[in-house]
């Protein structure tokens, strides 16, 4: 009987029900694509959020604890005081628990040499290096990938393999090109002196670097070359680590204060987040003698655009479903009024008042179903058609967004009824069969 009713009920009132499943597929076609895009969207913006460059600094422990006393006189010795990071270390990083979460890494060393009359700083460094990690046979990381800011004008330095030609390729600095009035294809003599070393290289400048920085009044070159020229083979005084992450909240903040402070649970539940602080933890733990920082800068700078996205994904979501929930109470509350005859009817034939309100449920729940359904194909293509616009790639859609926005669209149905539906209670057999 109730079938009946309800087929009945569709065919005479079709307009009717399918304004309440337009309805419900806006809203729903809304809803899933916000959830698809705030599922994907962290690692979608924590990608594009890595052209602020590297949110991790690794420094040899001693250099760390004391800070390094030098300037532009004495920096030629310094070199012999500081401590430095083993350059064996580096295939480390790659071999941590958010090992896949490590977009790149860069290694550096900075001398003062001299060219000619003139001090220049030197830093060396991997641009597109090719290094040996574990599980991975070709692996390629350095300044190219966790620096794509920099703006290089002419080409970047080719340092596939430590195997270099004798006039070494290197990157200059803007300003120091400016200042110097040097420019790309000129080679440069650099020399190193100390007591114990007197080593020379010339450099031909294949790129003219713009990265608002430091490395603007300098001269960048392979790190195994610099390496060569100040007598410190496998040696360097920092790495750079871009990673991605997810943003900082109560229990990371509590971690950063004292890691000794979580409990057995909190501890585990922040290890196996890919927080900022947990993967610093992790790389400090994997590299010897190093203390590892996270770059708060940077780190909070994606932290908090990323969580106000989600925010205002959260806001346009509940806008929607509250819009949609005032559409279906609009309609059924017409619908009851259209019906009132046969409302009126039902009851002098001895329906019971819960058996009406079930019709008007029943109605609810399948103009919900059918809405949810399309919106659920509208929402995948409006978050492919999002994640092209953006990003230049389509959004992951998540599958567990069809059952949640199936669920979100029956219950939107079924709460724009719920008013509706009990003004059933209020009404009159006689009044309404008189048509008062």
């Amino acid at each position: 009987m109730l079938a009946r009713m309800l087929l009945q009920s569709w065919k005479n009132g079709i307009r009717r029900k399918l304004l309440a499943v337009i309805t419900i597929f806006l809203a729903s076609g809304l809803v899933s694509a916000l959830l698809a895009v705030s599922i994907d969207i962290g690692d979608k913006m924590a990608k594009e959020l890595k052209s602020y460059g590297a949110n991790i600094l690794v420094e040899p422990a001693g250099n760390a604890i004391l800070p390094e006393i030098s300037d532009s006189e004495n920096n030629f010795t310094s070199l012999e005081t500081q401590d430095f990071i083993d350059e064996k270390e580096l295939p480390n990083i790659k071999d941590i628990f958010w090992r896949n979460n490590i977009v790149g890494f860069a290694p550096q060393l900075t001398a003062n040499v001299k060219s000619g009359d003139k001090v220049v700083t030197v830093t060396g460094t991997f641009f597109d290096h090719r290094i040996a990690v574990p599980d991975e046979d070709d692996y390629h990381t350095g300044q190219k990938i966790i620096s794509p800011y920099w703006k290089v004008q002419g080409e970047w330095v080719n340092d596939e393999t430590d195997h270099l030609p004798e006039i070494v390729p290197a990157l200059l600095g803007e300003q120091l090109a400016r200042s110097e009035k040097w420019k790309i294809g000129d080679r440069i003599p650099l020399n190193y002196k100390t007591s114990e070393t007197d080593n020379s290289l010339s450099v031909e400048i294949k790129g003219i670097v713009s990265t608002g920085g430091p490395e603007e009044q300098q001269i960048l070159i392979p790190l195994s070359a610099l390496q060569n020229l100040v007598n410190l083979p496998g040696k360097v005084q920092s790495v750079k680590i871009s990673a991605l992450t997810v943003p900082e909240n109560e229990l990371s903040r509590k971690a950063r204060a004292n890691v000794d402070g979580l409990d057995a649970e909190e501890y585990d539940r922040w290890y196996c987040t890919a927080y900022v602080s947990s993967i610093s933890h992790q790389l400090e733990e994997a590299i010897s003698g190093a203390v590892v920082r996270p770059i708060w800068q940077v780190a909070a700078s994606e932290g908090a655009v990323i969580g106000k996205i989600q925010l205002l994904l959260t806001v346009v979501t509940v806008a929607a479903l509250i819009a949609a929930a005032m559409g279906i109470a609009s309609l059924m509350t017409t619908t009851i009024i259209e019906r009132g005859k046969e409302i009126g009817l039902m009851k002098a034939l001895g329906a019971y008042q819960w058996q009406i309100t079930l019709l008007f449920y029943c109605e609810a729940v399948i103009s919900g179903l059918i809405g949810g359904i399309l919106g659920c194909i509208a929402g995948w293509g409006l978050a492919k058609f999002i994640g092209v616009s953006l990003f230049g790639a389509p959004l992951d859609f998540a599958w567990i967004v069809v059952p949640c926005v199936l669920v979100l669209a029956v219950l939107i149905a079924l709460i724009g009824t719920w008013f509706p539906a009990h003004r059933i209670a209020k009404l009159y057999p006689v009044e309404v069969l008189y048509g008062r």
